[in-house]
């Protein structure tokens, strides 16, 4: 079995019930937003948010301009060795919950900026 990816960029046009619409498609479940394409993402909850559940954000490190962590439904801040492995490789991030992650993806990839997200999908 192929892990679940839509090789574009595409907006977000709804979120919740466990999953994320886009693309005239949807997925149920966690989301990376990479300059490669969407990915499903094997997080369920902010706490499993590891260097190794970030590797395909680190490989595409030079093409993001910023990374928005949606975290669920609340704002949490990164943990402090996963901030510093972002920063070491220069990614701008953002936590914040994931419906301001989405709404800020998308008017960010309208403005068609280099703009990358880690969804975590929420009820």
């Amino acid at each position: 079995m192929h892990e679940a990816h839509f090789p574009g960029r595409a907006a977000i046009d709804t979120y919740g019930n466990g999953g994320f619409r886009f693309a005239e498609m949807s997925h149920r479940g966690s989301i990376l937003c990479l300059p490669s394409g969407i990915y499903a993402w094997d997080v369920a909850q902010f706490s499993e948010i590891t260097p190794d559940s970030i590797v395909q954000i680190l490989r595409e490190a030079e093409d993001i301009e910023m990374l928005l962590v949606g975290a669920g439904d609340d704002l949490r801040p990164l943990p402090g060795p996963l901030k510093d492995l972002l920063r070491e490789n220069s990614i701008p991030h953002d936590p914040m919950s994931t419906g301001a992650a989405v709404r800020t993806f998308n008017v960010l990839l309208a403005e068609k900026r280099s703009v990358a997200a880690a969804l975590i999908a929420v009820e």
